[in-house]
């Protein structure tokens, strides 16, 4: 088996720029990881092994003749909802897809940047679910233990950055889809502000509530990856003002306010929080309070913001689901919520979209008081491959809502979150915690999780080499 070097995204990327390597080489690798562990992992959809070599022996000649850009050469692997010219954008579902005639605005932008996509990365059906399974695919495994799920919807780039498949990799995030993956996984995950980085074709993405972002194992590099990637297509409805996110890692963030949140919102569900991800947040507080900072317990004012969640959630599920073309093949789960979406598509869905800016005041009083606040991202450690398999619908939203009660309403907000690494359970399963911020507040989350990454060091833990699939 490939044995994966965990280099990352800015070391490869310097190591190109000085010759130390060559593009060929790493996309070649790359590619050696991804046959490796597909029969364990199968993090991978489907691979581009002839283009991407191509491209990496034009990055070579490129680096060759004095060119130089923020990823030119680096092996990069996208999540199956983004468009990349040339192979089909199947989001986890069965059928006969299309390929896309075009990349989508996050890809155009990573190709700008030089980075050379070896492949597109499984995610469960239309991103619904916090795990990554399906009869179209099978069953993405974690690398820490191949008998647990890496999450949803983001699972499989989750799985190839832990692994040492790819340095980075793309996800997105409509209800914590790169936040609960990072946890489960041990990485660095941004959900970045809603429109930093364009969903272009998809514009307005899942109503408001889906973002593209980046998965990486160190704040650095998943900052490097945000500032290669962000920034609107011209017909995208939220613009917001450019940041700067990479020197914002490497900039001390001063001496914060930090609100801690161990309540989840309201979502009529039974969701206790698991004794180990307890402990492990705790401990992060107290490292923050180490680090200088003002750590109190407080209770964010969420309301009943579940009733704008579910219209604006089920309607994004319909109209994907309304525009596939074998619709007769999706899990009885999403025909189910995409009906469910299409009954709510007017009044409601209008209701709940209007509320956002109430909500924005409501919860965003917290932070009239306090900078950050620090939160779970998943109520339990990562479940077991198939757990929600024969699960109907409402079971599966009960059970799935139970699970990862905190990181949603950040989606209504359409405001920042960064996942951070928080340790691991007894069994050794990866668990996180979210730094979360009001809109705009990217620069900010991103120079605290540098700050605590230089104290925890979570990069130098690595997953064992993947063990047989059970």
């Amino acid at each position: 088996m490939a044995v994966a070097d965990y280099t990352g995204l800015a070391e490869q990327a310097e190591q190109l720029r000085e010759g130390t390597v060559t593009s060929t080489a790493l996309v070649q690798a790359a590619l050696d990881r991804i046959a490796a562990t597909q029969p364990t992992l199968n993090a991978f959809r489907c691979t581009r092994p002839e283009a991407a070599l191509a491209e990496a022996a034009e990055a070579d000649r490129r680096l060759a003749a004095g060119e130089r850009l923020p990823l030119l050469g680096v092996p990069m692997a996208v999540k199956d909802d983004t468009d990349v010219a040339g192979l089909p954008t199947r989001f986890g579902c069965a059928g006969d897809i299309p390929d896309a005639a075009e990349d989508g605005e996050a890809v155009r932008r990573l190709k700008a940047a030089g980075a050379v996509i070896v492949g597109k990365t499984n995610s469960c059906e239309l991103g619904q679910w916090p795990f990554t399974e399906g009869p179209a695919f099978g069953a993405t495994r974690n690398p820490w233990h191949t008998g647990h799920t890496p999450g949803g919807s983001s699972g499989g780039s989750a799985a190839a950055v832990a692994a040492g498949i790819v340095p980075a990799a793309l996800g997105s995030d409509g209800a914590g889809s790169i936040r609960i993956p990072a946890a489960w996984t041990h990485l660095v995950g941004i959900k970045p502000q809603r429109g930093r980085v364009s969903v272009h074709p998809y514009d307005d993405c899942f109503q408001g509530l889906t973002v593209n972002g980046p998965l990486a194992r160190t704040v650095g590099d998943a900052a490097l990856l945000l500032d290669a990637v962000a920034g609107p297509h011209p017909g995208d409805r939220f613009q917001p003002t450019v940041v700067d996110a990479s020197a914002a890692a490497r900039r001390e963030p001063g001496r914060l306010r930090i609100a801690l949140a161990w309540r989840a919102p309201f979502t009529a569900t039974y969701n206790p929080l698991d004794r180990s991800i307890r402990r492990a947040v705790a401990d992060l507080a107290d490292a923050l309070t180490g680090l200088g900072h003002t750590v109190e317990e407080a209770r964010p004012r969420y309301g009943l913001i579940g009733l704008s969640f579910l219209p604006r959630a089920t309607a994004g599920i319909a109209e994907y689901a309304d525009r596939h073309p074998q619709p007769e093949l999706l899990d009885p789960r999403t025909r189910s919520a995409a009906g469910n979406g299409r009954r709510l598509a007017g009044r409601a869905l209008r209701a709940a979209r209007a509320r956002e800016t109430r909500q924005h005041r409501r919860i965003g009083a917290l932070f009239d008081t306090y900078d950050v606040l620090l939160a779970p991202t998943t109520a339990v450690p990562p479940p077991r491959i198939g757990t929600f398999d024969t699960m109907p619908a409402w079971r599966t939203d009960l059970t799935m809502a139970s699970a990862c009660p905190y990181a949603w309403p950040w989606n209504v907000l359409g405001w920042p979150g960064v996942n951070v690494p928080a340790g691991f359970t007894p069994e050794g399963l990866p668990i996180g915690a979210q730094l979360l911020g009001p809109a705009g507040s990217e620069p900010l989350l991103i120079s605290l999780a540098a700050q605590l990454e230089s104290d925890q060091k979570w990069f130098a833990h690595r997953p064992p080499e993947p063990e047989p699939a059970v």
